[in-house]
């Protein structure tokens, strides 16, 4: 993958089961991971590395089919616990400790996968726009991602047309000024053909909607024990997300009653892209407890 305009920060590497696995390393102090989605990568944390690594180490992965990590072609590979022994063997690697871990959308299931095998190593949460829990059998999901799931016409839409970054990504940023060439230029980077895109594709196939789904045991593992984890919480909700409705919010309230709440009514799914300067005021206050 070509150097991406806006995002000057060196990766490294890190490699597990033969599948070489980028990360960006950044700053000293407590240790800061920031967990990424779909379709993205680091680049979506571009803003934030310069200011937290001011006083704290920041780590930031690429999932692997994401960004600058490797992309197997086999698609029942890039399964839940997959990706969150990947995340295992990254972090164990680096010996981190007392760690806040700041997770949207797949990075919520994938990051709390990892805290809650490994929550002696967590200091503190940050939840924005995620879940981590085993979806109802027969709950209607985004009908984009619905369609993603099917046989065949998931392939056509997503590893053929690109919909996810051409349509659903530029859809989840509230403030269409921010959707800019640029920006949509570093989006695209990394999945530039069909076969780069097999991440993308089983990201909405690996929800679990139901109790017979393959990764329903991993999904049901991390449900179970998110009680276990008594760490500060920051909840930060974009108000403006069709994916994750302002409802979810109130599940997370019930598991962490203690949690830190803030909603952003001007940001979308990527609220990273909305809001960057304000969740980096908010994170860097809440890195102070």
């Amino acid at each position: 993958m070509k150097a991406v305009a806006g995002f000057p920060f060196r990766s490294k590497f890190h490699t597990v089961e033969g599948v070489k696995l980028a990360y960006v390393d950044q700053g000293r102090g407590e240790p800061v991971v920031l967990l990424h989605g779909n379709p993205t990568w680091g680049y979506l944390y571009r803003k934030f590395i310069p200011p937290l690594a001011r006083a704290n180490r920041v780590i930031v992965p690429d999932h692997m089919g994401f960004g600058r990590s490797d992309k197997p072609l086999d698609p029942s590979r890039y399964r839940l616990a997959r990706h969150i022994a990947n995340l295992e063997s990254l972090l164990l690697k680096l010996d981190v400790q007392n760690a806040t871990l700041a997770m949207q959308d797949w990075g919520g299931p994938i990051g709390l996968g990892f805290a809650v095998r490994h929550s002696h190593r967590v200091k503190r949460l940050i939840i924005m726009n995620t879940w981590a829990w085993v979806i109802p059998a027969g709950t209607r999901i985004h009908p984009l991602l619905e369609q993603f799931r099917q046989p065949g016409t998931g392939e056509a839409l997503v590893q053929g047309l690109n919909l996810f970054v051409e349509g659903f990504l530029p859809a989840g940023i509230h403030k269409k000024e921010r959707v800019t060439a640029a920006l949509m230029r570093a989006y695209r980077a990394p999945f530039p053909d069909w076969n780069s895109r097999v991440g993308i594709l089983a990201f909405p196939r690996d929800i679990v909607v139901g109790d017979d789904h393959p990764s329903a045991p991993a999904m049901h593992e991390i449900a179970q024990k998110l009680p276990s984890l008594k760490v500060p919480v920051l909840l930060i909700w974009a108000m403006n997300d069709q994916a994750f409705p302002k409802a979810m919010i109130g599940l997370w309230q019930k598991l962490y009653p203690h949690a830190q709440l803030h909603t952003l009514e001007q940001a979308g799914h990527y609220l990273q892209e909305d809001e960057p300067e304000r969740i980096v005021e908010l994170m860097r206050e809440f890195l102070k407890r």
